[in-house]
């Protein structure tokens, strides 16, 4: 019996996912637990995909790692715990080109890429909806370059390691767009902390303008009966 999972590499916890599965043919879960955790050690941060191969009559198993999803390294590579979330507007990384080629190198076996060429491809891909910036552009520009033959080169000869001067430069300006996303952000928030609060403060005068209506209706049903009244004395 094969048991299909995503863990956390390095930090697999008890969960109903092994429980279930498990428990009812008298697998030591502890064992398994801390055998996945060993395996995905070199793992910790990413969710890593793992198998376990359980023999129901001897009770033993054994666990075979496979590479994590393509997202995941690259947001080892960049240092970062989750995406943007809206991609289009808010950037959470620039990569250097050479390091979604390494990627996509330990990724070509499960990536059905024809050659590297296409496997990188592949991994440019993800960081369009990552919010991934690859070389200070855009990833679906990269992805256009890259069947432009801009990136030729780079797949040819496996380059997967920047210069320090690129780096440097990658850093330099994903600080400022960083900067500048942080005060549009603020921006926005402020402008709608005062939409509110203009809301709250006209919510309230309206409050108060209501007694006085109120206590005004008395005074216009005096004034309305002694305009009445010479109309009526005529009448008499």
């Amino acid at each position: 019996m094969k048991v299909k999972l995503i863990v956390d590499g390095g930090a697999m916890k008890p969960g109903p996912a092994v429980s279930q599965q498990l428990g009812p043919m008298g697998i030591n879960l502890g064992k398994v637990i801390s055998d996945v955790n060993e395996a995905t050690k070199g793992f910790k941060g990413m969710k890593v995909p793992v198998e376990i191969d359980v023999d129901p009559k001897t009770k033993s198993f054994t666990v075979q790692v496979f590479s994590p999803p393509v997202s995941e390294l690259i947001k080892k590579d960049l240092g970062i715990e989750k995406g943007s979330g809206k991609a289009e507007e808010i950037k959470v990384g620039n990569i250097a080109f050479e390091r979604l080629v390494d990627i996509a190198k330990t990724k070509m076996p499960d990536l059905l890429a024809k050659d590297l060429k296409a496997a990188t491809k592949i991994v440019v891909g993800s960081c369009v909806s990552l919010g991934v910036l690859i070389d200070s552009k855009e990833a679906k520009q990269v992805e256009q370059d890259i069947d432009a033959g801009v990136y030729d080169k780079e797949i040819k000869e496996e380059k997967t390691e920047p210069s320090e001067e690129k780096k440097k430069e990658l850093e330099t300006f994903f600080a400022e767009l960083k900067a500048e996303q942080e005060r549009k952000q603020k921006a926005i928030e402020e402008a709608k902390a005062a939409e509110e609060a203009a809301k709250a403060e006209a919510a309230a005068a309206g409050e108060e303008a209501a007694p006085g209506e109120e206590a005004a209706k008395p005074e216009a049903k005096a004034e309305a009966k002694a305009e009445a009244a010479p109309a009526e004395e005529k009448k008499a």
